[in-house]
């Protein structure tokens, strides 16, 4: 698969076997037109990300985007923000089964992790039409059925809220600077695109894993999690068919553009196909699947192993029997993926 500078990608997502560093560099955006520009400071091998030309990045509105991330005042309750479901010590998770909403009602799925979302080509388990941060991020304001931060009918007063921030109203004018067009930057548009914009900086990539294949640092990963690197990409266990690509979730989308169509797969589990998660830090957002039906690696590993077995599975999928000594081996490596500098833990 050709990367950014031509160069052939061994983590892309048609191939199973073992990786080898892309060279991707870090490369700095075009001056945004809102506040100072923004410089990526990427891990070695991540390419550049994508940004919608109508909310170029700014240090303002990242900056801006972080606070409103956190803030409960958006929520209909006034105790829930985006990251009461996306906790920076969990990996942008929540470790429950199912999302819980602002007036404690469940969601359908799980939350997904938001580390690395800047290489999404869509968004959610079950939505491949969902094509940008700034388009999800309507679901979790504005649903109803079930209710999650509850701003639908709200947007208005919300604004309003923030703008007798005297903090806020400076931030918004930083980051939106107003025009003739919009002459209140304070609004719910630009709420939507500060957000979209900090989550789009939640890039991570120094784990064990991308120090061994990235940094060439040899020892970075242990002869076991080796053992079991070897056997993830594997002909045998197959599991790197689905789990492709640098963020181990297929086919991602760059500042070059898409490498292909974002992965759904038959998981066994439900009737539909579920949009295929990243794997990184995967050892902080237990419970797994959509539904958070297991509880430990060892059980999706065990589900795996036989899944290929019901008619509903995906075709991609094998039936394979580890050892003890392998399964440890595969749980290694999936340990191994778990970034410790990952941004706000």
């Amino acid at each position: 698969m050709a990367a950014a500078d031509g160069s052939t990608h061994a983590l892309g997502a048609a191939d199973s076997g073992a990786p080898t560093a892309p060279r991707f560099t870090a490369v700095a955006p075009p001056p945004a037109d809102n506040g100072a520009a923004f410089v990526w400071h990427l891990p070695r091998g991540f390419p550049t990300p994508a940004v919608p030309a109508d909310n170029p990045m700014s240090t303002a509105k990242v900056d801006l985007g972080r606070r409103l991330f956190f803030e409960t005042r958006l929520s209909v309750t006034g105790q829930y923000s985006c990251a009461s479901c996306h906790e920076p010590a969990r990996a942008y998770t929540d470790g429950r089964a199912l999302a819980v909403g602002a007036t404690g009602q469940p969601l359908i799925h799980s939350a997904m992790s938001l580390v690395n979302v800047a290489y999404n080509i869509s968004f959610g388990w079950t939505k491949p039409e969902v094509l940008s941060l700034e388009q999800q991020m309507l679901e979790p304001l504005l649903n109803e059925h079930p209710v999650e931060l509850g701003v639908a009918g709200r947007e208005a007063a919300v604004c309003a809220v923030l703008s007798a921030d005297p903090e806020y109203r400076d931030a918004f004018g930083q980051a939106f600077p107003p025009n003739a067009a919009a002459p209140d930057p304070v609004n719910f548009t630009n709420i939507v695109k500060a957000i979209a914009a900090f989550e789009r900086t939640l890039v991570a990539g120094a784990s064990p894993f991308d120090r061994y294949v990235f940094g060439g640092e040899h020892d970075a990963l242990s002869p076991q999690a080796k053992r079991g690197m070897e056997l993830f990409y594997s002909p045998r266990a197959a599991c790197g068919t689905c789990h492709s690509g640098f963020n181990f979730n297929g086919n991602w989308r760059d500042s070059q553009g898409a490498t292909g169509e974002a992965a759904f797969a038959h998981n066994g589990v439900t009737d539909r196909p579920m949009r295929v998660p990243t794997l990184r830090n995967i050892a902080l957002t237990a419970p797994y699947m959509d539904d958070g039906r297991f509880k430990t690696l060892e059980a999706v590993l065990d589900h795996y192993a036989s899944v290929a077995q019901l008619p509903a599975s995906d075709p991609k999928l094998r039936t394979f029997k580890l050892s003890p000594d392998e399964r440890a081996d595969v749980i290694a490596f999936l340990q191994a993926l778990t970034d410790p500098e990952l941004p706000g833990r």
